[in-house]
């Protein structure tokens, strides 16, 4: 990766999650998957559930993201969310009886508020519980060899 570096903030109405230069960022936007290198031109994004993954010559750490907003500048990702959590932040227990919960309520409404309310409650615990597998940073194959 290049010496140059992405400024990359992680802000929740409580704390600041990250405040640190990485190399590449890969987060979940709600038209899809966006990958941020040094040099991105400006740009606003919503973002959708889902995991960023933040990399760096070191390995890379990946944080569950609950919506929210993205903006590009200048070589700075800001992200502004609701809530965002750190693998070891999550409770996995907590987050399968959701799932299950979710998945429960799915098959038993025929009213489609519902059904999308279960659908997104579905998915947050799908990435929490994705997110609570990883360890806080994980080696390069590279490394690893």
């Amino acid at each position: 990766m290049s010496d140059k570096k992405i400024h990359l903030k992680i802000v929740t109405p409580t704390e600041v999650k990250i405040d640190e230069k990485v190399d590449m960022v890969v987060m979940r936007c709600v038209d899809g998957a966006m990958g941020i290198l040094p040099g991105h031109m400006p740009l606003s994004t919503a973002l959708d559930y889902g995991i960023a993954r933040i990399m760096n010559k070191d390995g890379e750490r990946r944080i569950a993201v609950f919506g929210g907003i993205a903006q590009i500048k200048n070589d700075e990702l800001v992200i502004l969310t609701n809530e965002a959590s750190w693998p070891e932040e999550i409770d996995l227990a907590q987050a399968q009886q959701e799932r299950e919960s979710a998945s429960e309520s799915i098959r038993m409404h025929v009213d489609s508020l519902a059904v999308q309310r279960s659908q997104v409650q579905l998915r947050r615990s799908l990435v929490a519980i994705e997110v609570s597998s990883y360890t806080l940073v994980s080696k390069t194959r590279a490394e690893e060899k």
